[in-house]
């Protein structure tokens, strides 16, 4: 997919990160109709990349406001695994899941207005049970295992119910702060301590070694200037 007349591969991360995208997502000529993005294809991209050799680096450009833990995880994996120089810019926002995903990058950069981090887990939901009831309509639970219809809309979540989605979403909160740290090569506790779910801007960020610098294309390019020692050159998307 690389072009022989490039050697630097740019992969976006835009909208929410799942891990595929199902075939409605796509149009008739393959165009995508949605704002999202698949770490299944992030992931594919970035083997390609390693393979090619008129690659020299890699570049995530990320807008996105989050998405799935093991998507995110993906791709960040992806990004370490990568024996070539890997940078991600962090545009407007590259929060929650999208911030995972970046922490795999050996560098990252963020506009001093970029929106970054937000480490936190949540898997909220609107509950439709008073609003069923005024329109008539009634739940009937046709299900076998106790847990099985948890966290449907349309029914009382129990709080035996939320006490195990609960469980499960500090398991994966612990994930996360656990591969920032790693990733980004800061202390389990400093990460905690920024761990409230909240996001901060880039100046901010950097002072907290979220990111490594405060920029964008130009500062990317000129970072894996200096390291592929050639003019960077990106690749069409």
């Amino acid at each position: 997919i690389f072009s022989a007349d490039c050697n630097i591969a740019w992969l976006q991360l835009r909208g929410e990160l799942s891990t595929y995208l199902p075939p409605e997502s796509y149009g008739e000529n393959g165009e995508l109709l949605t704002d999202a993005t698949a770490s299944e294809a992030l992931v594919n991209f970035i083997a390609e990349a390693e393979e090619n050799d008129s690659i020299k680096g890699i570049v995530l450009e990320i807008n996105s406001l989050g998405g799935r833990a093991v998507a995110a995880e993906e791709v960040a994996n992806a990004l370490k695994r990568a024996e070539k120089p890997t940078v991600a810019i962090i545009r407007e926002s590259g929060i929650s899941a999208a911030y995972w995903a970046a922490t795999g990058a050996d560098w990252i950069v963020a506009s001093r207005n970029s929106d970054v981090g937000s480490i936190g887990i949540t898997s909220s939901y609107v509950e439709n049970v008073e609003k069923n009831k005024k329109e008539g309509l009634r739940y009937q639970q046709l299900s076998i295992g106790k847990y099985k219809d948890s966290f449907d809309p349309n029914k009382p979540l129990t709080q035996e119910e939320k006490n195990l989605i609960l469980r499960d979403l500090k398991i994966i909160y612990e994930n996360f702060i656990e591969a920032v740290a790693k990733n980004r090569n800061i202390p389990t506790e400093a990460v905690r301590k920024l761990a409230d779910g909240s996001s901060m801007l880039g100046a901010m960020a950097l002072e907290n070694k979220l990111i490594d610098e405060i920029g964008g294309e130009k500062e990317a390019l000129a970072h894996l200037e200096g390291i592929i020692e050639e003019t960077p050159k990106v690749c069409p998307n």
